[in-house]
């Protein structure tokens, strides 16, 4: 079943009340570690927010509140080891996966399960220990996650193996992905989509965060993929283009399905959403560490005033 929030009738209200306090838990992280991943708070915190809340149907979290410490690899000689798919609910047929490609955003996603109650409030203080599951880079066994996405990239290819699977089985449940428009840079995305096109792919569907960034600054000047949504049109998705701020155009993007054609939501986005002191370091928006002071007492105003 989907999480009760989203049966409310204010889901709406829901998704921006947990995506600003998304954005609350990931500045004062920031603040109080000196470093940490803004604009993807900014920018991806609905996107996220209407995936748990409403799009995703997935079962009551089966993870504890607390993190369990990193297990070791998997592997036959360790039966010890886990996912962090397991705060997403139960592997069910008729449940939907989840699979989180851009693991740098590891911080966010956290934040997102603690504000939606899959995980426990005090799991950040774990954040980027040595032995804790709670990676800085999200991995296979960090709290949401599914698989370990390795270079940026390669989860869209593990996720169309995992729906080809599901669909052989004949479960009812899709394969959600969320992805960062950076991620449209690297070969094997686009191997992937030939690939999910071919196999005509339906029961998956991916939202990508279009922020325009990446780690070197504005996509059009490191290497430009647009048009975009052209260009996938031609591999055979079925995409559409929402703001990627507006709850209620999210959600009816997900439910816009085509047979045979894997669904990709483009979101477009703001990288510095609800923090406007940010767009000062524009073009470098990828990580923020304070270079004063000054600096940090003025993204401390703008907590106070979160």
């Amino acid at each position: 079943m989907k999480s009760s929030a989203s049966n409310h009738p204010d889901w709406i209200d829901d998704v921006h009340r947990v995506a600003r306090a998304v954005r609350r838990r990931v500045l004062d992280h920031t603040l109080k570690n000196n470093g940490g991943y803004l604009s993807q708070a900014c920018s991806a915190a609905e996107i996220l927010s209407t995936l748990y809340l409403k799009v995703m149907h997935l079962g009551p979290s089966e993870g504890p509140k607390v993190p369990r410490p990193f297990p070791g690899v998997p592997g036959r000689d360790n039966p010890h080891s886990f996912t962090g798919s397991e705060y997403n609910g139960p592997k069910a047929p008729d449940l939907d996966r989840f699979i989180f490609s851009p693991v740098h955003y590891a911080l966010v996603l956290y934040s997102v399960l603690i504000e939606v109650g899959r995980l426990g409030p005090d799991a950040l203080e774990q954040f980027n220990r040595d032995g804790s599951t709670m990676e800085l880079i999200g991995a296979e066994h960090s709290p949401g996650h599914e698989v370990t996405a390795g270079s940026l990239g390669q989860a869209i290819s593990q996720a169309g193996g995992i729906a080809l699977a599901r669909r052989l089985r004949g479960d009812a449940g899709r394969v959600w992905v969320f992805m960062s428009d950076g991620e449209f840079q690297e070969g094997q995305t686009w191997e992937a989509f030939a690939n999910l096109s071919y196999r005509r792919i339906d029961n998956l569907g991916v939202y990508v965060d279009v922020n325009a960034q990446q780690c070197d600054g504005l996509m059009t000047s490191v290497m430009n993929i647009e048009p975009l949504a052209a260009r996938l049109t031609a591999f055979g998705v079925n995409v559409h283009e929402v703001d990627g701020h507006q709850p209620e155009a999210l959600a009816a993007a997900g439910e816009s399905w085509q047979k045979g054609r894997p669904l990709v939501v483009l979101a477009k986005t703001d990288p510095c959403r609800d923090m406007e002191l940010l767009r000062g370091r524009a073009p470098k928006l990828h990580y923020v560490r304070f270079k004063s002071d000054e600096e940090r007492r003025s993204y401390e105003r703008v907590l106070a005033e979160m």
